[in-house]
C-alpha cells in the first residue's frame, strides 16, 4: 500500500501537528506502508527522504512558515513528478494551497480521501488576526478556501461558536473542508461533536495522536529513567512547586493570564517555558517586570523537552475553547506528568491525569495551585494514573486504527 500524505504544516515548523504526522509516518513504514509528504519548503532548502516540497513563495512566510503557492501549480508540480499518482490513499492534514491540491488530486484521480480535522481555525483566526482587520482577514481566509473547495453550506452567526463574522466564516471553512472528504478524523471526540453541529455529515474516526515509542524510550534513557518501570512524580509542598509549559508561547495559547496568576499566588512556584511565538517577547518582559521565577528557552529539540520533563512536578495547558488534543498533553502522560487544564474539553485528553481549575482566570488557576499545595499528594495520586494509561499515548498502539481504516478504504469499505 501507498499512502499520499498532504499537508501545510510540516518542514521548518515545530509543533503537534508536525510531530504528529511525522510519528504516524515512522510508524506506517515500519508496518510496510510506504509514503509520500507533500507540503512546501524554503525554496533551496535541504528535503529529507520521502518528501516532495510543492512549489513554495521565497518570500512570504506568515509566521516564518513556507507557504505553498496557488493550487493549480502544487497539482501540476505533483504530476509532472509522480504522473501515474499511483497511491492508495490521500490523507490530507491541513487546509492551505498544498492540502487543497491533494484534495483535488483525490477527486479527480478517484483516490479515497481521509481528512484529519486538526485544529479550530476559528479561534485561530479570531485571536490572531490585528482588531481592525479580523473581519475582513477571515472573509478573505474563507473566500480563497473555496476556490479549492466549493462552500455549499454557510455558517451564519450564533450564541455557541460562531458568536462572530470571522469565527463564523472559519467555521465554514472547516465544515466543507471536512464534508469533502470521504471519511473525517478527529483527535478528540468533543471536536467531532462541534463539527457535527454545524453540519459535517461523513463518516468519523477518533484516532489520537500520539508518541514515538522510540523517542519516548530515548528520553527516558537520557533522563536516566526506567521506561519499564517509571516513577512517580513527587510534592510535598514544602518546596516551590515545578510548572511546565511545552507549547507555542503565543496568544491563543494563553500564557499571559498563567504569568498574571504567578503575579497573584502566595506558594513559591517555579515555571519553566519551552517554545516561542507571537507573545514570547511580550511574557519575557512581563516575567522580568514582576520578578517571576520563571525561565524562557525559546525553540528546543523535541527529544531535549523529553528530557526536561523528568525535573517538573506539574504541567500546565491554560488554553480556553482553542484546543483539541495538544501533543504537549500527550507527552506529559506519556513521561507521568500531571497536566494542570483549563478547558473541561481538555479532560478527555489528559485522562484520569488532569487537574481542571475552576475556570480561565488567573484567580481560579490560583485557586487550584493553592489547592495541590494543600493537598501535595494530588501529583503523586495523577502522576501514578499518568503512567497506568502511557500506552494510549504510543503510537504504536494508535497507528493499528489508520492503517485499518487505509485498508479498508483500499478495499473501498467506509466506516460506519
Amino acid at each position: 500500500m501507498k499512502v499520499a500524505i498532504f499537508t501545510d504544516v510540516f518542514l521548518e515548523v515545530p509543533g503537534g501537528i508536525p510531530s504528529s504526522i511525522n510519528a504516524q509516518r515512522e510508524y506506517l513504514e515500519k508496518a510496510g506502508i510506504s509514503s509520500v509528504v507533500f507540503c512546501p519548503a524554503q525554496p533551496g532548502s535541504k528535503v529529507p527522504d520521502g518528501v516532495f516540497a510543492v512549489p513554495s513563495f521565497k518570500y512570504f512566510r506568515p509566521g516564518g512558515a513556507p507557504f505553498a503557492k496557488r493550487i493549480a501549480k502544487v497539482k501540476r508540480a505533483i504530476l509532472a513528478a509522480y504522473p501515474e499518482f499511483d497511491f492508495d490513499v490521500v490523507h490530507v492534514h491541513y487546509e492551505g494551497a498544498c492540502s487543497l491540491a491533494g484534495m483535488q488530486l483525490a477527486r479527480e484521480l478517484k483516490k479515497p480521501l481521509v481528512q484529519t480535522m486538526h485544529g479550530r481555525e476559528d479561534v485561530a483566526a479570531e485571536t490572531n488576526i490585528p482588531h481592525p482587520f479580523k473581519t475582513l482577514g477571515g472573509c478573505l481566509i474563507c473566500f480563497l478556501h473555496h476556490f479549492g473547495v466549493s462552500h455549499t453550506i454557510k455558517i451564519k452567526r450564533d450564541n455557541y461558536l460562531a458568536p462572530t463574522v470571522v469565527r463564523a466564516k472559519m467555521w465554514t471553512l472547516m465544515v466543507n473542508h471536512a464534508n469533502f472528504a470521504d471519511v473525517v478524523i478527529t483527535p478528540s471526540k468533543h471536536f467531532e461533536e462541534k463539527l457535527r453541529h454545524y453540519g459535517v455529515c461523513k463518516p468519523f474516526l477518533v484516532i489520537s495522536n500520539a508518541i514515538s515509542d522510540e523517542a519516548l524510550r530515548a528520553s527516558f534513557r537520557e533522563a536516566g529513567l526506567d521506561f519499564s518501570k517509571p516513577e512517580a512524580r513527587e510534592y510535598d509542598g514544602s518546596e516551590p512547586l515545578r510548572l511546565f509549559w511545552n507549547s507555542r508561547v503565543s496568544k491563543e495559547k494563553r500564557i499571559m493570564p498563567l504569568l498574571s496568576a504567578l503575579t497573584l499566588i502566595k506558594l513559591p512556584v517555579s515555571l519553566e517555558v519551552y517554545g516561542d511565538g507571537n507573545e514570547l517577547t511580550k511574557a519575557e518582559r512581563y516575567a522580568r517586570k514582576h520578578g517571576l521565577k520563571v525561565k524562557f528557552y525559546g525553540r528546543v529539540e523535541h527529544a531535549e523537552i523529553l528530557k526536561k520533563m523528568k525535573k517538573a512536578q506539574l504541567s500546565s495547558v491554560v488554553s480556553y475553547g482553542f484546543d483539541n488534543q495538544p501533543m504537549t498533553i500527550l507527552e506529559a502522560r506519556a513521561m507521568g506528568l500531571p497536566t494542570l487544564v483549563c478547558d473541561p474539553d481538555l479532560l478527555e485528553v489528559t485522562g484520569d491525569g488532569g487537574i481542571l481549575t475552576a475556570g480561565p482566570e488567573p484567580e481560579k488557576i490560583v485557586e487550584t495551585l493553592e489547592n495541590i499545595q494543600r493537598r501535595p499528594e494530588t501529583i503523586a495520586k495523577k502522576s501514578k494514573e499518568c503512567i497506568k494509561e502511557r500506552d494510549e499515548v504510543l503510537q504504536s498502539v494508535q497507528i493499528k486504527k489508520l492503517i485499518k481504516l487505509y485498508n479498508d478504504l483500499a478495499s473501498k469499505m467506509l466506516p460506519k
